[in-house]
């Protein structure tokens, strides 16, 4: 990866919809340029995706948590599948510590979450943190930190 590259994911993080020729200009290259090393990129599996960032208030789930899970791993292989389907789980981590799992929910209601986590409570023993605001938004990081960790 050299600096256009960085420049290429910098400017697909600020707006993934960029439309081609743009960007081509951002970086100082031709579209088809450009084209094949957002192509390589994606091979690379350096881009794994385009997504979009959803207002959860205003998609009627205003209630984000984080559950943490005590986990026996005997039970991974059934509990995998469940956060996998579960369409409230919105990112799911094996993370150190004594809870081995970190969950990140969004719900309609408080009353829609217990349900929840008397759901996963079949799982292992949980504690549950509702977040009351985001000071930043969930992000990728940016060119400076890409920088750092390819040197």
């Amino acid at each position: 990866m050299d600096a256009i590259d960085l420049k290429i994911l910098t400017e697909l993080e600020k707006n993934a919809r960029i439309p081609l020729k743009n960007l081509a200009e951002k970086v100082f290259l031709s579209s088809p340029a450009t084209a094949a090393r957002i192509e390589r990129l994606q091979k690379d599996g350096i881009i794994t995706s385009y997504t979009v960032n959803l207002d959860l208030k205003k998609i009627n789930l205003p209630i984000t948590a984080f559950v943490k899970l005590e986990l026996d791993p005997k039970q991974k292989p059934t509990f995998y599948p469940f956060v996998k389907a579960h369409p409230n789980i919105l990112e799911c981590y094996c993370v150190t510590g004594r809870y081995s799992q970190l969950l990140k929910v969004a719900f309609e209601s408080t009353e829609a979450l217990d349900t929840f986590i008397g759901e996963i409570n079949a799982y292992g023993h949980t504690e549950t943190q509702i977040a009351f605001s985001t000071p930043k938004a969930p992000t990728q990081p940016g060119s400076e930190a890409i920088e750092r960790a390819a040197e």
